[in-house]
């Protein structure tokens, strides 16, 4: 499941992907509640915003993972463009154009490579790019759940020593859960038993949606921080996971990415027509400046709340519990958050910002 932010909708919607998405599989959630080990959902360390406050028919949405690829392939395929399947072995890149070889012996000719082959980006090797960053020794545990309280389109975060767990709202009632917790604690909840995991996921909710019933498998993947030192090579640059991995706890991953897309666009806008000035280095450069700042930002941000929630430090309790009151006593900072996690605040593209856009 991923959450999707206005921006990333907007963006998908000009594509023609969200168009293709089924309603069954995505769902708006309309407020989020964020709360501290130490507080109350609602109440004292806690935050909640509501998309009634900034005047938004909601916060984003959830989106099934499946049904978000499949979409999109469908979108490409609409579009006229031709897909090839297969593993890059080598990429070689000159000031004419660059090629890529497959692992099935093909070889593709192109005057730009745009790589976001994810977070163990085999072109971003190739490309000799370098990257920076650290493993946080957590693993994010997802699953579906079923609970007696109802979600109320609502998005609940608990913020727990061993990481934080989200509930993401789906369309039919349940939820998706995703559970950070350090590798060792992941690989024993891994082990339990439906009923022995929904109970220990219940304990750590604080029972803030009731009793809970696992619905599907737990799965489970490594979380990191890793950024790439650069974003671009002669004729080639990187976007999404390639240019960055951060922690999830704010959902924000594939949003970084589609905004990168969104961005790498607008620059190539006066590429349109002449294939030559794709590969231009003034136009990539600008695309490198513009998302590594954004992208640096936020990875350091997520970095730094992780880093924040996770101390158990009694005096950093009570410092975050005043901290969370105070942004909800703040309606100017909690709008200016709430439109920077929309995608609607920073340097995004200016053809994001307006609805009427979307109409043409």
């Amino acid at each position: 499941m991923f959450a999707l932010s206005r921006a990333s909708q907007r963006l998908l919607q000009l594509c023609g992907t969200w168009q293709r998405i089924p309603k069954a599989r995505c769902h708006p959630y309309e407020r989020m509640c964020v709360w501290d080990a130490s507080g109350v959902p609602g109440g004292r360390g806690s935050l909640t915003f509501d998309c009634a406050e900034i005047g938004e028919p909601n916060l984003g949405f959830i989106v099934e993972g499946r049904a978000l690829a499949s979409a999109s392939l469908e979108s490409v395929g609409a579009s006229g463009a031709v897909l090839f399947e297969g593993t890059v072995q080598t990429l070689r890149v000159d000031a004419q154009e660059a090629r890529v070889r497959l692992e099935d012996g093909r070889e593709l000719a192109a005057k730009l490579v745009i790589a976001a082959d994810g977070v163990a980006s085999k072109s971003r090797e190739l490309l000799g790019i370098e990257t920076a960053g650290h493993a946080y020794h957590q693993d994010a545990l997802v699953a579906h759940v079923r609970t007696t309280q109802p979600h109320r389109n609502t998005a609940w975060q608990r913020f727990l020593p061993g990481g934080p767990l989200a509930f993401l709202p789906l369309p039919d009632g349940r939820s998706s859960i995703v559970w950070s917790v350090a590798r060792e604690a992941a690989g024993h909840l891994r082990s339990l038993e439906p009923g022995a995991f929904a109970a220990a996921l219940e304990t750590a909710s604080a029972g803030a949606l009731g009793a809970i019933e696992l619905t599907t498998p737990v799965a489970s993947f490594a979380l990191q921080l890793k950024v790439a030192v650069d974003y671009l090579r002669t004729r080639a640059v990187l976007l999404g996971d390639a240019g960055h991995a951060v922690h999830p706890l704010a959902g924000q991953g594939l949003n970084l990415g589609l905004l990168d897309c969104a961005s790498l666009a607008d620059e190539l806008a006066p590429a349109q027509g002449n294939a030559e000035l794709l590969g231009e280095p003034r136009l990539l450069r600008s695309y490198e400046r513009r998302r590594k700042s954004e992208n640096l930002l936020a990875a350091t941000a997520l970095d730094a709340l992780e880093r924040l929630f996770s101390s158990s430090n009694p005096l950093i309790e009570r410092l975050r519990a005043a901290g969370l009151g105070a942004v909800g006593r703040a309606p100017v900072l909690k709008r200016a958050l709430a439109l920077r996690a929309l995608g609607l605040a920073g340097d995004v593209p200016a053809f994001l910002r307006a609805e009427e856009n979307l109409s043409h």
